[in-house]
């Protein structure tokens, strides 16, 4: 999901980190929203409102009674067009007066007013977050309904260290995604596995393929923006752990085996979109093997079948699988699905253009039990996710059979 054409009210209140909150308005204009920024008093003494007008294309708001404004009456109208509202950075003083609410200022009124969403982003020093007045503060604006993104943990500008950073620009925008964005998987815990496994040759060498882990981030952050509850596995990457996301780490096939099987009994659906090696080395030496002038042979064991083995065992589960194919893609997606006794495999040429390990975008086949293949064209990893889904989506809303009825004689 995009932020294409959505309204934002991204409001600047008076903290350091009201230059990192510049960035925030950068990242939903460049996504396509309309933003509107707000700014108080204290969040001027910080940052220019010409910077964020600059960066959203439109003048920044900053008095209730603007005589250009009020004749519209500014603080209802900014609050009836905003689809979303986030506050970034939301200082302690400006959540103590939202949970009275208090309305001395524009944004104050604005919060009053609005009817949509208020996302709050809050940047504080470590002790005024964590006093119990900010805490109650909080949990009142929660309990209206209110979501929060952050603080994140580190160095603060007042030389403290703990809880209390703004969170990440990007961190924030993914919380509006979510926040906007569909919540038809809410209900849903979905384990996703993504990146290669290393098989190790020796403590310096290892066996693998150039699996990147894109797909299978993507598909949890999809499902996360979505409503789900998701678990990530991941063997190494180079990739961030998506925000909102229990993320867990691995190396090998049977440490992602292990992490798998113990996530499995909670999850709904399994979306299996690692490619785990299919091969191990029997004895991996313990030392580094030197090079000779001699041929050298591994001993290879086949490791364990993940994907047939949860497979065995889905109950009501809904379980995907992916087929990363060379050839007679579609027929091998369709073996796959049939042998494992899958509900759905995501199948694809690794050599096609746009859908390469490592690509941002994809090319696949979704393959069902009912022997369909519906071919999607190249797009990007998230809109594949998305379509991945949709399946997951429209699966759920069919209809089951009722127990059969007896006939009337």
């Amino acid at each position: 999901m995009t932020l294409e054409g959505r309204r934002l009210l991204v409001a600047m209140t008076g903290g350091i980190a009201c230059y990192k909150a510049c960035e925030v308005v950068r990242l939903c204009a460049r996504d396509g929203a309309v933003v509107q920024v707000l700014m108080t008093p204290g969040a001027r003494a910080f940052v220019s409102p010409l910077t964020l007008q600059t960066l959203s294309g439109r003048p920044v708001a900053t008095d209730t009674f603007d005589p250009g404004e009020e004749s519209t009456i500014g603080h209802i109208r900014l609050a009836d067009e905003s689809e979303a509202i986030v506050v970034a950075p939301a200082t302690a003083n400006t959540l103590a007066k939202a949970a009275q609410g208090i309305a001395d200022d524009l944004l104050g009124t604005v919060l009053l007013a609005t009817r949509a969403p208020v996302l709050w982003a809050p940047a504080m020093n470590v002790n005024m977050w964590e006093h119990p007045a900010t805490r109650t503060n909080l949990a009142t604006l929660q309990g209206r309904g209110a979501r929060v993104v952050g603080p994140a943990t580190g160095s603060l500008a007042c030389g403290w260290e703990g809880a209390g950073r703004l969170a990440e620009p990007a961190a924030i925008v993914e919380a509006l995604r979510c926040l906007l964005g569909p919540q038809d998987l809410a209900g849903e815990r979905v384990l996703v596995s993504a990146g290669p496994t290393r098989e190790p040759v020796d403590p310096v060498r290892y066996l693998s393929n150039h699996s990147s882990g894109k797909m299978g981030h993507a598909v949890a952050r999809v499902a996360r923006r979505r409503g789900a509850e998701v678990t990530l596995v991941t063997g190494p990457t180079s990739l961030p752990p998506p925000d909102g996301v229990r993320t867990v780490a691995v190396e090998t096939a049977a440490e992602m085996g292990a992490a798998l099987a113990a996530e499995f009994p909670r999850a709904t659906v399994l979306v299996m979109a690692a490619a785990v090696a299919d091969y191990r080395v029997r004895r991996p030496a313990e030392q580094k093997l030197k090079k000779t002038g001699r041929t050298m042979t591994l001993d290879l064991e086949r490791n364990d079948d993940l994907l047939a083995g949860l497979a065995a065992r889905k109950g009501r589960r809904l379980v995907i699988g992916f087929a990363a194919e060379t050839e007679a893609v579609v027929a091998e997606g369709m073996r796959k699905l049939r042998e494992k006794r899958l509900d759905l495999v995501v199948a694809n040429d690794v050599t096609a253009p746009g859908a390469g390990f490592g690509s941002d975008t994809n090319v696949v086949h979704l393959i069902t039990g009912d022997g369909s293949a519906a071919a999607l064209p190249v797009m990007a990893k998230d809109e594949v996710a998305g379509r991945i889904l949709d399946w997951v989506v429209a699966r759920r809303r069919r209809p089951t059979a009722g127990p059969a009825r007896r006939r009337l004689r």
